[in-house]
């Protein structure tokens, strides 16, 4: 069929072109962020989850309906290189410009402005926090130097400005957990803060399952200021309707075989069932696609997937890291005892902790349970056993 009409989009935060069995998650949200506009007491939303189960575009989708609601908003994503205040600050002079453009926010805007000025201090500890400003800072408005003091200034500053303006102000931030720790009970502690003060400042944001983990460790009561939802692979009939929607639209069919074979061979994880949809409406000749072709695109599909989502994951990974992995690939996609790996590797499983949390703070592992370790990655056992068929890398 016609490569140019395909719908569907396997990437890395690219929209699928229908977001099937998300509607209560996006509900959620919604209600959460006009009940802070309201001046009522709501939770801030951490999304947590597997890689490939759709955070990111859950989370864009998000900010576009709260934009489209009159909220103000800013969407970072925290990298591991980077700090909190770093990545914070030039989202916040953008947010807070606007703001200024409002008749009735506009002095709040401009003071939260001379708070950000203030806040700019900060960039003596941390070096890259770097943001152009008209302002100068208020002496005693987020300038001293302590980011958990200043951030709460701060985001108060913004919050009475999204006040006046009869709207919500809403950070939404992607990949959570490479936040440290001490950063991260900064912004907890601002967020809780900001929340006493009814101030219509909330935060949406996504993760892999250990931050719930690390949130609770930053600040001991971050369980009670956060709502924790977690993110899991489609239901059979979502998951149908993922792959059967986009193509109706194209005037094009799967057989209910067919659907059924894709759905098992994804395990209904979003990411995947763009890239098996794409790979099987290529090989198919006309509607409607059959079983046959989508046992075709399986070989294309998961050469794809090694080539590009598993292996650039792989090639992070140190010669040890790599074993530890490929253990647990033994053992199949788990999760399993951190003792029943250690067996296989014929160590003490004291020896490899330092392993396994270097895994860990890579995002490629968690701990659904103490003592219990699972792959971040969906189907990345597989991916192991092929590229390291002998527990020796595969060299293409």
């Amino acid at each position: 069929m016609n490569p140019i009409r395909n719908p569907y989009s396997p990437g890395a935060g690219t929209p699928p072109p229908a977001l099937s069995g998300r509607d209560d998650m996006l509900e959620q949200v919604a209600v959460a962020i006009e009940r802070i506009r309201l001046g009522r007491a709501s939770k801030s939303v951490l999304m947590i989850g597997l890689r490939g189960v759709g955070k990111t575009v859950l989370l864009d989708r998000m900010r576009l309906n709260a934009e489209a609601a009159g909220h103000q908003t800013i969407r970072i994503e925290a990298p591991e290189e980077r700090s909190l205040p770093g990545i914070l600050a030039p989202q916040l002079r953008q947010a807070l410009l606007k703001l200024s453009r409002i008749k009735k926010s506009k002095d709040l805007a401009n003071r939260a402005l001379r708070a950000l000025a203030g806040f700019a201090k900060l960039k003596v500890k941390y070096e890259d926090l770097e943001v152009s400003l008209d302002f100068d800072p208020e002496p005693g408005l987020a300038d001293n130097g302590d980011l958990e003091s200043d951030l709460q200034d701060l985001l108060i500053a913004v919050g009475e400005a999204a006040k006046a303006a009869d709207s919500a102000f809403v950070m939404f931030i992607d990949e959570l957990q490479y936040v440290p720790e001490k950063q991260l009970g900064s912004l907890i502690s601002s967020l809780h803060r900001a929340a006493q003060m009814m101030m219509p400042v909330t935060l949406v944001g996504a993760g892999l399952p250990q931050l719930t983990g690390q949130m609770g460790k930053a600040k001991s009561y971050a369980e009670r200021l956060f709502e924790f939802p977690f993110i899991g692979a489609l239901e059979p009939d979502e998951a149908r309707l993922a792959l059967s929607l986009p193509a109706q639209d194209e005037k094009v069919k799967f057989s209910n075989n067919a659907l059924d074979y894709l759905v098992e061979q994804t395990q209904g994880y979003p990411y995947f069932l763009q890239e098996w949809g794409k790979h099987a409406w290529d090989v198919a000749d006309d509607s409607p696609i059959t079983l046959e072709n989508c046992q075709q695109a399986t070989i294309t599909a998961i050469a794809a997937l090694d080539a590009s989502f598993f292996r650039v994951r792989f090639d992070r990974l140190t010669p040890s890291e790599k074993r530890y992995l490929r253990a647990m690939a033994k053992l199949g996609a788990g999760p399993h005892r951190s003792g029943d790996i250690a067996d296989i590797l014929k160590r003490k499983s004291t020896s490899l902790a330092p392993t396994r949390a270097k895994l860990i703070n890579k995002g490629m592992i968690w701990s659904p349970n103490h003592g219990d370790t699972a792959f971040s990655v969906p189907l990345f056992d597989q991916y192991m056993k092929r590229i390291m068929p002998n527990g020796q890398s595969y060299q293409p």
